[in-house]
Formats: structure tokens, C-alpha cells, sequence
């Protein structure tokens, strides 16, 4: 797995070479939540009519008359009035929704595929939990409340007389024992008048009965969440953000080597040095034919999207001093050294082309012979007249099992490999006059260095 540190510029990169590729994603994430709205979440429409619940609530009995509001009783009764076909109260469950609002207003919500159904099915909720809770305020208070309070009134008034009657028992004379006992009389009286009168405020008939829909709910205007303009949006940004993290994952276990020790450590050899190889259509965008090629083409999935953008080269001459350095490194490794086998990735395009600009380069009796070695199951000519072997190729294409394969392969073959090139990318620049190197140019090396752009 790869342990760099995802940045920006990693992001900002797949942006900018994947950008057809993730514009795809999201095409084909819009079309799955269009899709979606017209299978799973059809257009939806809701319309809500409040009702007023006058008097003294506590927010226990709101709460209560919130769910008898979308009880099965309310919604069977609405079902019944409503006359729609194939709708029952067990239907209309998913449809109405009630909640408590400030100033004991319940807000009751229906919802259905049009505004005017919407519209008709909040209204008849309403009335038919007005038309409920009534009913069942006014039977609990014939039923009980009203009987108690009429068996009390009697009682009360059965006091009353008493009290008359004992204040007129009383001595009617003006002893201090007399005018106490009409005295307590008369508050007791008073006492029990008082009582009815607080009895009666907090009658439940008097103060909870009487619930009003205040009007007609609105018609609605829009559909309700989830639109069918969200659920596109939602599903291009979702399918954009899979493409996105996709490829930040794929980064993230890429096991392909990258820099110069760690291909040098799988190979078990030296680095001898790098050359540049200028950019070319088809070195890195293959026209290879069939509708799946071309599709890879359009979608921008033909080129690699994890190596760094090429830099400008030197001129033509420069460039070619680099593979000379490089051939002059490989003869002092191996001075008497006629032939070299140039071993190459199979498919490393980069890598081929440097690998045959190296064996024109060649020269005081060095010959190299190219190869091209398959990675899955690696096979090396057996050893004739070769001194070595040389691994031409380009970095970040190659895993360090794929690169030890061919290390192993060339052991078995009797090769020793003596000396590693790296291949990279450059734009090509025009050909300067009088920057043509001779092809008798004497190049003196002393120790492998670096030069300007990279080691040479």
C-alpha cells in the first residue's frame, strides 16, 4: 500500500485527467436518481390544516390529542368520507402526520401524488378529528363527569338548606353564642358557592370542548422532500463522490514503485542512470481498435492519471547525451564487454523506446540486444555471448514482485544484471541549429553524478 499522504494536488489531478470519467459518474448518477423518483419516490405533495384546541392545555395532553389526531380511528373515519378507491385507513397511516405547535394549535399534514388530494386530505382529517375528540369529550362528560357534578350540585344544595334551616333554629336572639353560630354558618355558605364556582371553571366541558380548523389548508405549491430535482442532484453528487474516492483508493493500494532506490532494491542491481523519452501519442494513448478502446479514449482512462505531468526536455542533443553517459557507465561496469541483453517490460512502452534509442547509441564495439520480458511469468534468453543484463524501464508501472521476477529469471538464465535505467516522460522541444551532438563526441566520465533535470 502506498503511504504518501493524499493531498490536494492529488485531488486537483484526478480533476483535471479524470474530469470526463467522474462527469460519466455523475451522469450516471443523475439518470439513477431520476429513475428513482419516478419508481420509489414518485412526486409527492403535502398540505396542512391546523387546529385550534381553545383553553388550558398541559403539553402531556397535547401530546395526546397529537396522536389521536392520526390514530386508526380518526383515519378510518377520514377513509370512509374520502371515497377514494383502494384507500383505507391502514393506507392513510403514511400519509398524515401530526404534530403540536405553539399556542395549542395542532398542525395536521397530509400527503398524496397531487395538490388537490393532498389539499382534500388534510381538511377531512381535521374535521374528523374535531368530530372525534367532541364525541369523546361529550360522552365522558354525560357518561361520568356530568352525573358526578349533578349528584354534588344536589348535595351542595341539600347543605344549603340545612344551613338555612339551622339559622333559623339558632336563637334569634343578639347573645354573642347566636350571632357566632349564624356567622359560621353564613361563611360556610359562602364557602360552598365558592367551591362550585372553581368546580365549574375547571369543568372539562367548559374549557376543552369546542376544537376549531382554523380554514382550509393551503394548496401546496412544490413537491415535498425528496423532489425529484433532489433526488438528481443527490444521486450525480453521490456517483461523483464514489468515482472520486474510488480513485483516491486505488492510489492509496497502488504497490507500483516510484522512485529510483526502491526499483533499484527490488532489482538487486545499480542505478546506472535516467533518460528522457519526448512524449508521443501513441507511446502513452495506444489506438487500439474496438468499442472498448475507444470508449477508454473518450472517457480519458487510456493515459495514467497517478504519475506526475511530463517536464520540458532539453534539446534533441542534450537528450542524447544522456543515453551516451549512460552506455559510457554500462562499459565501465563491464570492460570487455561486447554484448549486452537490454531486458524490457512487456508492454512498458516508455521503456521500449528508450531501451532502442539506448542501442543506437551504442558505440566502441558495445552492441546491446533488446528483450521484451512478460511480468506474469517472466523467461530470459539462456546466457550465449552476453556479459550481463540490462533493465530498461519506466517508473511507477511495476510492483517490487513483478520487478524480483525478473531478477529471478535472469538468475536462472545465467544473467547477472548490471545495471538498472529508468525511462521517463519529457515534452519535446524543436531541434536547436548547432545543438546536433557528433556522433565522435569523447564523453569523460569519472563517478555516476547528476545533472540538470535528473540523474544522467
Amino acid at each position: 500500500m502506498n503511504e504518501d499522504t493524499i493531498r490536494l494536488v492529488t485531488i486537483w489531478r484526478i480533476l483535471r485527467r479524470r474530469w470526463r470519467l467522474l462527469a460519466a459518474f455523475a451522469v450516471v448518477g443523475a439518470l439513477i436518481g431520476y429513475g428513482t423518483s419516478l419508481v420509489v419516490f414518485p412526486p409527492r405533495y403535502t398540505a396542512s390544516a391546523p387546529v385550534l384546541l381553545p383553553g388550558q392545555w398541559e403539553e402531556r395532553e397535547l401530546l395526546t390529542q397529537v396522536d389521536i389526531a392520526s390514530s386508526s380511528a380518526v383515519l378510518d373515519r377520514t377513509a370512509a368520507a374520502l371515497h377514494w378507491s383502494g384507500v383505507s385507513g391502514r393506507t392513510l397511516q403514511d400519509r398524515v402526520t401530526a404534530k403540536a405547535a405553539d399556542g395549542n394549535i395542532i398542525k395536521i399534514s397530509g400527503t398524496s401524488d397531487t395538490p388537490e388530494r393532498a389539499q382534500r386530505l388534510s381538511d377531512q382529517v381535521a374535521r374528523q378529528f374535531v368530530a372525534f375528540a367532541d364525541g369523546v369529550a361529550g360522552g365522558s362528560t354525560d357518561a361520568t363527569a356530568s352525573s358526578g357534578t349533578a349528584a354534588l350540585r344536589k348535595q351542595v344544595a341539600e347543605t344549603n338548606r340545612r344551613i338555612t334551616e339551622l339559622a333559623k333554629a339558632a336563637d334569634p336572639g343578639q347573645t354573642v353564642e347566636s350571632v357566632q353560630a349564624r356567622t359560621e354558618l353564613e361563611q360556610l355558605r359562602t364557602s360552598l358557592e365558592e367551591a362550585m364556582q372553581k368546580l365549574d371553571q375547571a369543568d372539562p366541558s367548559n374549557n376543552k370542548a369546542g376544537m376549531v380548523v382554523m380554514g382550509a389548508a393551503p394548496r401546496p405549491a412544490g413537491e415535498a422532500p425528496p423532489t425529484r430535482v433532489q433526488l438528481i442532484a443527490g444521486g450525480a453528487l453521490l456517483f461523483f463522490l464514489i468515482a472520486l474516492i474510488g480513485h483516491l483508493v486505488a492510489i492509496r493500494m497502488n504497490r507500483r514503485l516510484r522512485t529510483e532506490p526502491e526499483i533499484a532494491a527490488a532489482l538487486g542491481s545499480t542505478l546506472l542512470g535516467t533518460v528522457d523519452v519526448p512524449t508521443e501519442h501513441s507511446a502513452h494513448r495506444p489506438e487500439g481498435g474496438g468499442a472498448r478502446a475507444r470508449l477508454r479514449r473518450v472517457l480519458g482512462m487510456d493515459a495514467r492519471w497517478d504519475m506526475p505531468a511530463p517536464q520540458k526536455s532539453g534539446d534533441q542533443a542534450a537528450g542524447r547525451l544522456r543515453y551516451r553517459r549512460v552506455c559510457a557507465r554500462l562499459k565501465e561496469r563491464l570492460p570487455g564487454a561486447q554484448k549486452v541483453l537490454v531486458l524490457v517490460p512487456d508492454g512498458d512502452e516508455t521503456a521500449r523506446r528508450a531501451a532502442g534509442q539506448l542501442a543506437a547509441e551504442a558505440k566502441n564495439g558495445l552492441h546491446l540486444r533488446v528483450v521484451e520480458v512478460s511480468v506474469d511469468r517472466p523467461t530470459v534468453p539462456d546466457r550465449d555471448a552476453e556479459s550481463g543484463a540490462l533493465v530498461v524501464l519506466s517508473a511507477g508501472s511495476w510492483t517490487a514482485e513483478e520487478l524480483a521476477g525478473i531478477a529471478e529469471a535472469c538468475a536462472d538464465a545465467r544473467h547477472e544484471v548490471v545495471g538498472i535505467v529508468v525511462a521517463g516522460l519529457v515534452l519535446a522541444r524543436p531541434t536547436r541549429s548547432g545543438s546536433q551532438l557528433p556522433d565522435d563526441a569523447t564523453l569523460t566520465l569519472a563517478v555516476p553524478g547528476h545533472g540538470t533535470g535528473g540523474s544522467a
